[in-house]
């Protein structure tokens, strides 16, 4: 059988980089699409994931362009002949009040981080169950479960995330394809790390583990889930929070 190949939306940023390390890893030739305009980003991903150089490429990709989320599957399947996997990493934030929120500061965090979702899966849903075969895996938050104070945009989002693996799952199931969401709690991201100093310390102080997470536990659980022996799971949310939210 040829290498499984697998998508990465926001490939290239810290979460998406250990992603694509552990996709690599584990065999496949992965492809980490993202804003070719990180031109400094992507110098430091391509340093970081130098050692598997041979298993992952760049591909430029605007997730909120229904047609360029086109052309990258088209591409993709016409170059490697499938894509087997697509991990839905790819997300901004405009933190504030709702009572302060502009229609942009909601439209854009909405048209990334939920619309972008739609993007890459509409393209690539139906080659995945013409080849009866497909692991999608989509990153959701666990502020998609709790809500968090200036985030109404993103937690909406975050939270439709699920709704929407939910939704496909159940549509895909008998055609191999399996669609799963994976919700980190605060890790060591750039992103977490913007953070006032101080507010991460109340934040780490309600984790019970008593740390930030390690983009590479993230990682290993969607690689999990990626795997071909992973396809009795669809449709969950696994929360890989440290035990700052818990549920059932």
């Amino acid at each position: 059988m040829s290498q499984r190949v697998a998508i990465v939306s926001g490939g290239i940023g810290g979460l998406g980089t250990e992603i694509c390390r552990h996709l690599a890893g584990s065999g496949h030739v992965v492809i980490a699409a993202d804003l070719a305009t990180r031109s400094e980003r992507l110098a430091a991903f391509r340093a970081e994931t130098a050692d598997l150089a041979a298993q992952i490429e760049f591909a430029a990709l605007d997730i909120a362009d229904f047609d360029s989320c086109a052309e990258l599957i088209r591409s993709t399947e016409q170059r490697h002949g499938s894509v087997d996997v697509l991990v839905n990493a790819a997300g901004i934030t405009r933190d504030t009040t709702l009572r302060k929120m502009s229609q942009d500061q909601w439209h854009s965090v909405l048209t990334v981080n939920l619309d972008g979702v739609f993007n890459l899966c509409r393209n690539a849903i139906d080659g995945m169950c013409a080849r009866g075969y497909g692991r999608i895996v989509n990153i959701s938050s666990v502020n998609g479960q709790t809500g968090q104070f200036g985030q109404t945009n993103y937690a909406a989002a975050k939270a439709g995330m699920h709704g929407f693996t939910m939704s496909l799952a159940r549509e895909v199931a008998r055609k191999g394809v399996t669609v799963n969401s994976v919700s980190p709690g605060y890790c060591e991201t750039a992103m977490v790390m913007q953070i006032a100093a101080e507010i991460r310390e109340q934040i780490v102080a309600g984790i019970p583990v008593g740390r930030l997470g390690r983009p590479s536990e993230i990682a290993r659980v969607v690689d999990f889930l990626a795997a071909a022996d992973s396809g009795f799971i669809t449709g969950a949310n696994i929360p890989v929070n440290g035990g700052y939210f818990m549920d059932f």
